[in-house]
């Protein structure tokens, strides 16, 4: 696909030029000397925050931001009036963007563990929806006796339905096929009707 070719582009770009930069020593974490908070891990957060500010105020030219950081869940979510593009199609910019930022966080030492990035809190509703539809299956192969495939999904989205539907006891689940076609089969579990 064009549109992925084109992203690997930029992403291989943006990569470089962050290389160059740390040739430089110009990164935005080198900026500023302050004192080292007690906690590293938010020190970090808080970093790789200011590096997100900068990348989507630059793939959102003139957009005003906001950014809400949880150090619990190293989540940083990111509040505008246009983000679109940012988002991307079915998300894919905002996981390109979020790769980049944990890419830079781990090899500046910012973080051990991988920040999650929501923008518009597009991935909350997608999330929302996933489980709502996960749900309904459940229910159906349920009623019905018999196993439902779902649609080809994401490592993550699959992980999200096998952990809302691991509170059923009358179903189990069970991911089959090679990506990109790997999805998830839900199973009746015999005598739960």
């Amino acid at each position: 696909m064009a549109e992925d070719k084109n992203m690997k582009d930029a992403i291989n770009t943006y990569v470089e030029s962050l290389e160059n930069e740390q040739e430089n020593d110009r990164l935005i974490e080198n900026a500023s000397k302050e004192k080292e908070d007690d906690n590293p891990e938010i020190n970090g957060l808080e970093k790789m925050e200011q590096i997100l500010r900068k990348a989507i105020e630059l793939i959102c030219l003139g957009e005003k931001i906001e950014i809400d950081t949880d150090s619990k869940e190293l989540k940083l979510s990111v509040y505008g009036e246009d983000l679109g593009i940012a988002i991307g199609r079915d998300g894919r910019n905002m996981q390109a963007i979020e790769y980049i930022i944990n890419l830079i966080g781990k090899r500046k030492g910012l973080t051990e563990r991988n920040v999650t990035i929501d923008i518009k809190d597009y991935r909350k509703k997608k999330i929302g929806k996933i489980k709502k539809t996960a749900i309904a299956m459940a229910k159906k192969a349920i009623n019905e006796g018999r196993k439902i495939a779902l649609r080809p999904m994401s490592a993550y989205e699959r992980k999200v339905i096998h952990n809302a539907l691991s509170e059923f006891k009358d179903v189990t689940t069970r991911s089959r096929y090679e990506e990109p076609n790997r999805r998830i089969i839900i199973y009746p579990v015999k005598g739960s009707k």
